[in-house]
C-alpha cells in the first residue's frame, strides 16, 4: 500500500500523482519505501475527579444525606396525603419532609383548583353536541399529567432528592 510522500493520503496501485496535493509519487528504483501513514491520536481527556451534582434552582441544597434517608417515608406521604406531615409536624423539622410537603401541597392545591373549573367549565359545554364533547374530555383527561407529576415526586422522594415538579415546582406555600 502507498501513500504520498508530501501530504500522506493513501494511494491506490499505479497512481503516479497525488489525487490530493498533485505530488508526482513516481518511486524510482533506487528511492527508499514511502512514508507511512500520520497516525490520529485522540485528543487527552481530563479526567473527572469528584462529581458534583448540579444545584438545581429553588431547591434547597441536601447537606444532610442522613436527613433524607430518614425520612423518606415522610416525604413520598407529603404526595400521597400531604397534610401527614404537616400534622405531625415533620415539616418543621426536616428541610427534606418540608420540601416535599410543600410540593405535595401545591400539587394537590392545583388539582382541587382545576376540578373546580373543569367543572364549571364542562356544564355549558355539555349542550353543544360534538365540540362540547371533545373538549369535554379532552379537559378530563389533564388530571393524568397531576398523576404524573405526583409519581414525579414520589420518585424525588425515594431517590432523596429535592427537585422541584415541572410547572408547579416553583410555588412555596410552607415556609
Amino acid at each position: 500500500m502507498a501513500f504520498c510522500k508530501s501530504c500522506g493520503t493513501q494511494l491506490n496501485e499505479g497512481v503516479k500523482f497525488c489525487p490530493s496535493c498533485g505530488t508526482n509519487n513516481e518511486v524510482a528504483p533506487e528511492a527508499a519505501p514511502a512514508p507511512e501513514a500520520p497516525v490520529y491520536q485522540q485528543p487527552q481527556q481530563p479526567v473527572q475527579q469528584g462529581y458534583q451534582p448540579p444545584v438545581v434552582p429553588g431547591a434547597p441544597v441536601m447537606n444532610d444525606i442522613q436527613d433524607a434517608e430518614q425520612n423518606k417515608t415522610m416525604g413520598i406521604l407529603s404526595y400521597i396525603l400531604f397534610f401527614i406531615p404537616l400534622l405531625t409536624g415533620d415539616a418543621q423539622k426536616s428541610p427534606f419532609v418540608k420540601f416535599h410537603a410543600n410540593q405535595g401541597t401545591v400539587l394537590w392545591i392545583a388539582s382541587i383548583a382545576y376540578s373546580i373549573a373543569v367543572s364549571i367549565v364542562s356544564i355549558p359545554l355539555a349542550f353543544i353536541p360534538v365540540i362540547g364533547a371533545i373538549l369535554v374530555t379532552i379537559l378530563w383527561l389533564v388530571p393524568i399529567a397531576f398523576a404524573v407529576l405526583g409519581i414525579m415526586g414520589i420518585m424525588n422522594a425515594v431517590n432523596g432528592r429535592c427537585k422541584p415538579l415541572p410547572i408547579l415546582g416553583g410555588f412555596t406555600l410552607i415556609k
